[in-house]
């Protein structure tokens, strides 16, 4: 399928399709299992939790005609927004998907007038790291999560105009 058979739109206010989104996710994350440690907070969400995430963040979807195949959610900062679960469906990835979410993301901070967007990818998942250079994002700085005593995820920004 060519991707412009796909739509880039907001989640909408009365959306119901979160057993999806959720399903979605999980989907597209699942090949970090046994890979990321400690393993991806995507295990934690619930339906209630995305709904909630929906009302305190933008939340973008990639539909093609009915079908949810890939998703993203942008929380606004002072100097931009902050990406977070960025799935696209494993059927579908590689196809331009992921970039065209992420340039609605960027498209969104350049509407409100910010200067940046900016990611956290796991240490061990270096072609996501690849993937996030080639679309104009750097390494900012190495975090470890709580309990650990080793980097385990690295921030990216990318600086927009």
């Amino acid at each position: 399928m060519e991707q412009s058979e796909v739509l880039i739109t907001r989640i909408p206010a009365d959306f119901d399709r979160w057993g999806e989104v959720l399903a979605l996710i999980l989907q597209a994350f699942a090949f970090m299992d046994g890979i990321i440690d400690p393993p991806s907070s995507a295990h934690l969400l619930t339906v209630d939790a995305l709904r909630a995430k929906a009302l305190r963040e933008t939340g973008l979807l990639a539909l093609d005609g009915d079908r949810i195949v890939g998703c993203v959610f942008a929380c606004e900062k002072a100097d931009g927004f902050y990406v977070g679960k960025l799935a696209v469906a494993p059927n579908r990835q590689g196809q331009g998907i992921g970039r065209r979410l992420m340039q609605a993301v960027e498209d969104l901070a350049r509407d409100r007038g910010k200067a940046a967007i900016e990611l956290e990818t796991r240490i061990e998942l270096a072609a996501n790291h690849a993937a996030f250079a080639r679309l104009g994002f750097h390494e900012t700085e190495r975090t470890a999560h709580e309990g650990y005593d080793r980097p385990t995820s690295i921030t990216m920004r990318k600086t927009i105009s």
